[in-house]
């Protein structure tokens, strides 16, 4: 092992500012930093996020509803600007005490129901406006094994791997090779799986497919972390073909763009209010 050798100490101390991407608005200790209210829009259906994964799971799924004609699933769309600490505003804490985006408030309930997590959000909608997960019992429970088996995977690419391959300060040997062997460890799962498979639960895209195309379907694309090279991507070919089919598909397009503050301008639309924003608000717009 190539890494310098640290000891702990008995008692763990926090340096603020300690290095890495996110050292800024890392911190041990949860709760409020400053008192901000959250917006409300004109639905009832009200988002804040980014267009990180797991903001993009959610609003793939809110445009999906709509591509169906589900008017009931009109939303509204607010920036969180994580870089600059809007997750810790008192109205976002009051929505997600966790203080990670997405969050979700149902205003078409009394009182408004707040959904944190990003899987719990997909749940909640698909159940709510019965679409994309399948009510035959031995179906819906494939859909639901992989709609938490991403949930548990991939904090290991994100802050696993991601972190120490793209973020860290430094880097270091030992954690990228581990991190490395378990997110292709992960791909080979996937593959597998994807090659008697037309999507994670079979032939029929659920929330499963929604959940996990933001985060391995965007890597091996190269679009997060650009590591593809690196993780060999090129020969999980099943996981290609079901990307490439899902990246087709118009709401996936669109669910991509929302909350995007990052790439080409036509891509970007930093708050989503309304079907026509994306014609006619997008950076390149403005």
């Amino acid at each position: 092992m190539s890494d310098t050798t640290y000891t702990p100490p008995r008692v763990w101390k926090w340096e603020p500012g300690n290095g890495g991407k996110f050292a800024n608005i890392n911190r041990p200790v949860a709760g409020a930093t400053h008192d901000k209210a959250l917006p409300v829009g004109k639905h009832p259906l009200q988002l804040y996020s980014l267009a990180t994964p797991n903001g993009v799971k959610v609003t793939v799924m809110l445009e999906e509803l709509l591509e169906k004609g589900i008017e009931a699933a009109e939303y509204d769309a607010h920036l969180i600007q994580i870089g600059e600490g809007d997750q810790f505003g008192s109205g976002f804490v009051e929505a997600n005490p966790n203080s990670k985006i997405p969050v979700l408030v149902d205003h078409s309930m009394n009182p408004p129901q707040r959904v944190f997590e990003s899987g719990a959000i997909l749940l909640y909608l698909a159940e709510k406006f019965g679409e994309f997960l399948p009510t035959d019992p031995a179906k819906r429970t494939e859909c639901l094994s992989w709609l938490f088996w991403q949930m548990g995977s991939a904090p290991i690419l994100g802050g696993g791997f991601g972190h120490f391959y793209a973020y860290a300060p430094e880097k270091y040997q030992y954690p990228i090779d581990r991190y490395t062997m378990e997110v292709k460890r992960q791909l080979d799962v996937l593959d597998r799986h994807l090659a008697d498979n037309r999507f994670m639960a079979g032939d029929e895209y659920t929330i499963a497919d929604i959940a996990i195309h933001p985060w391995y379907g965007a890597l091996v694309k190269n679009r997060v972390y650009e590591a593809a090279e690196f993780l060999e991507a090129h020969t999980y070919t099943n996981v290609l073909r079901w990307t490439e089919e899902i990246d087709a598909r118009p709401a996936v397009q669109r669910g991509r763009m929302v909350n995007r503050t990052w790439g080409e301008p036509n891509e970007q639309l930093h708050e989503r209010h309304d079907a026509s924003d994306f014609t006619e608000k997008t950076e390149d717009k403005r």
